[in-house]
């Protein structure tokens, strides 16, 4: 099966997936999860292929994925691992898939699937393994996601590996203009970097203003690596909002941001990334606070230290990563109150979906291109 960005599929019954998972509820070495269960005969669009992934537990580059798939908005709900609020958005493998031709396809269904190298398990044991094998004698439970498990689910790929981007393209996941955008961005930044290693830091200036002056004629992002500039350790500002989900924001400009940030990049502990950059100035809707997570290093439950928010349809482009280019994880990032504003006048109604702005609707557009 090679699936593409906008394919439609149907998910397999319990009975079909859970034949192809071992007695860990793990199909080479991926968990299924508890709340996938509840998607199992409806049908869905493909987002993106997840030929490969990002690192975000040694933070040590790309990796690749056999066979996985991301569908449009199928993200955890943390329902099985103490609540947790990252949202990430799930893995499918395509052994727990079939194509089907449209969303109301009559096409007949066929029970047969493939062992997978599985050795079939029960929905039990796939709730058993939410828990780790191996508990803390304090501070736990451990859990075991997804996200935790992504290193044994996957291998590494370096970003030089040209086979990745030629996939990226033909599975629909980036088009030519986004691979060449990125290409150029990638060469800018890495001259910058290597003169700033060189403490060379007035040409890396130059390469910087340079590159923004070829954005503005353009329209395009500034150039994202910028550096706040309060001394770590020293308090940083902070800001009470008590934002709630449904409430509209603006992001507050890139510079207004630098100015809340340390040398590191960090607010209170909490990084703004380059993929950030893009939607500042721009207005979107609070999706949720963030309070617990999973740290997927441990697999224990963290608290967040001060509030942070998830902003509707605001997740991780890969444009500016480094080392995993067009990654098509869209992680969501999480956004310090004093890095938002509400807008004033807006009549809040969390009874019903929000409607999407033009800038929500220009971000995702960018995403899918």
């Amino acid at each position: 099966m090679s699936l593409r960005v906008g394919d439609w599929v149907e998910v397999r019954s319990k009975e079909e997936i859970l034949r192809t998972l071992d007695t860990d509820g793990r199909l080479e070495k991926l968990p299924f999860m508890p709340q996938m269960f509840q998607y199992c005969g409806r049908r869905f669009r493909v987002y993106k292929r997840a030929h490969k992934t990002c690192d975000t537990i040694n933070f040590a580059g790309g990796r690749k994925l056999s066979s996985g798939i991301h569908l449009e908005n199928l993200r955890c709900d943390g329902d099985a691992f103490g609540g947790c609020q990252a949202a990430c958005l799930i893995f499918w493998k395509e052994a727990w898939l079939k194509p089907v031709d449209s969303p109301s396809s009559n096409e007949a269904i066929s029970p047969r699937t493939t062992m997978a190298n599985g050795k079939g398990c029960t929905e039990i044991d796939v709730l058993t393994a939410t828990h780790a094998k191996s508990q803390p004698f304090s501070g736990g439970p451990r859990y075991s996601c997804q996200a935790t498990e992504l290193l044994e689910a996957t291998t590494p790929l370096s970003w030089w590996d040209a086979r990745q981007y030629v996939e990226d393209y033909a599975s629909g996941n980036a088009n030519t203009k986004r691979l060449l955008v990125g290409l150029v961005y990638a060469a800018v930044f890495n001259i910058y970097r290597f003169m700033r290693r060189l403490r060379l830091g007035r040409l890396s200036v130059v390469v910087s203003w340079l590159y923004d002056k070829v954005q503005q004629i353009y329209g395009g992002v500034p150039f994202p690596r910028y550096r706040g500039s309060i001394p770590a350790g020293q308090p940083a500002p902070t800001v009470k909002l008590d934002l709630q989900p449904g409430e509209l924001i603006r992001v507050r400009s890139y510079e207004e941001i630098l100015k809340t940030l340390d040398t590191d990049n960090k607010n209170r502990g909490l990084y703004f990334d380059a993929e950030m950059v893009p939607y500042c100035g721009h207005t979107f809707r609070i999706r949720s606070r963030v309070t617990t997570f999973v740290n997927e290093k441990t697999g224990l439950i963290n608290r967040l230290r001060g509030p942070a928010v998830i902003l509707e349809k605001v997740w991780c482009n890969s444009r500016y990563s480094n080392c995993r280019m067009q990654c098509p994880r869209a992680v969501y990032p999480w956004w310090r109150e004093i890095w938002l504003e509400r807008v004033p006048g807006e009549v809040i109604d969390q009874r019903r979906p929000a409607p999407a702005t033009q800038a929500e609707i220009s971000a995702h557009a960018a995403s899918d291109t």
